[in-house]
């Protein structure tokens, strides 16, 4: 069980000293805006033009008119493997890791391959993922790919 005492003041508990909002917490503070760029970066690499904005990753509230399409199938997991990461670390004054943030799409990934082989619907699942295996595996390590048996899934098709 977790016991949750009131804070007597509102800095950020991460340590920059800021006034520590929702907003700034999850989005605004510097320990957390390298990732985030990160995400940003990752999703430039699939040809998704997004604006750098709190309101798309957190409230999963995208703008109306884009000149690119947005594949929300794609970005809803990379914004919640964000999050998670954000998570893991959320009273410790460091950056979350890119590394660590990188693992966890994969292993939606994994998730979203054997939900598909189950239901015997694998085109939607290439569809959607063919792009996105490329740019992790390129992003991941050759050792982090051993140490967690990371191979595509897609091309073995």
């Amino acid at each position: 069980m977790v016991v949750i005492n009131k804070s007597t003041h509102d800095k950020c508990w991460r340590g920059c000293r800021e006034k520590g909002t929702l907003e700034h917490c999850w989005w605004e503070c510097r320990l957390v805006q390298p990732l985030w760029r990160t995400v940003w970066s990752f999703l430039k690499k699939l040809k998704m033009e997004l604006p750098f904005d709190p309101l798309i990753p957190l409230l999963g509230i995208y703008p109306q008119k884009i000149e690119t399409p947005i594949r929300k199938d794609i970005c809803t997991p990379i914004f919640i493997a964000a999050q998670f990461t954000i998570v893991k670390i959320w009273k410790q004054p460091k950056c979350p890791s890119a590394d660590e943030w990188t693992k966890k799409p994969w292993y939606i990934y994994m998730m979203e391959y054997y939900a598909a082989v189950k239901k015997k619907e694998l085109l939607p699942f290439v569809t959607a993922w063919i792009d996105l295996e490329r740019i992790m595996l390129s992003e991941i390590s050759q050792s982090e790919k051993d140490k967690y048996h990371m191979i595509s899934l897609i091309c073995g098709l």
